[in-house]
C-alpha cells in the first residue's frame, strides 16, 4: 500500500513547514490529488487515519481537491478529458498524447495556529 508512504510524506512536509513558520499546530490542510495519480482513495483514507496519529496533523481538517485528467492529442491537437492513461483521443483515436493535468499530488495550503507570545 503506497498510500501510507504518501501520507507519511505529507505529514513530514506539513510538519517541516509548520516548524519553519513557527506554528504550534496545523488546523487545516488542503491537498490537490489528480485522478491519474494512482492513489486509491479508500486506501488513502485508511492510511490517513493511521498515519496522522500522534502527529501535528492528528486533529487537522483535511480537504482533498480531485483534479480531473486532461490531455492534448499529439496527432490532431484535440484537448479532452482523460479518465485512464490508456484512453484514446475521442476525435481521431490516437493514443499519442500530452497529459496536461491529473497527475498532481501536492499540499496546496495549510492553516496554522501560532504559539502564544511569551510575556
Amino acid at each position: 500500500m503506497h498510500e501510507l508512504s504518501i501520507v507519511l510524506s505529507i505529514v513530514d512536509i506539513a510538519t517541516a513547514e509548520m516548524e519553519k513558520a513557527g506554528g504550534q499546530s496545523i488546523l487545516e490542510i488542503e491537498l490537490d490529488m489528480g485522478c491519474l495519480s494512482s492513489i486509491e482513495m479508500n486506501a488513502f483514507e485508511f492510511a490517513w487515519m493511521q498515519g496522522i496519529k500522534e502527529t501535528a496533523l492528528e486533529h487537522v481538517v483535511k480537504k482533498v481537491n480531485r483534479i480531473e485528467g486532461r490531455a492534448r492529442c499529439l496527432d490532431c491537437s484535440n484537448g479532452f478529458a482523460l479518465q485512464h492513461f490508456y484512453d484514446a483521443c475521442p476525435a481521431c483515436g490516437s493514443h499519442r498524447m500530452d497529459i496536461l493535468q491529473g497527475k498532481e499530488l501536492s499540499v496546496k495550503t495549510m492553516v496554522l495556529s501560532q504559539a502564544a507570545p511569551s510575556p
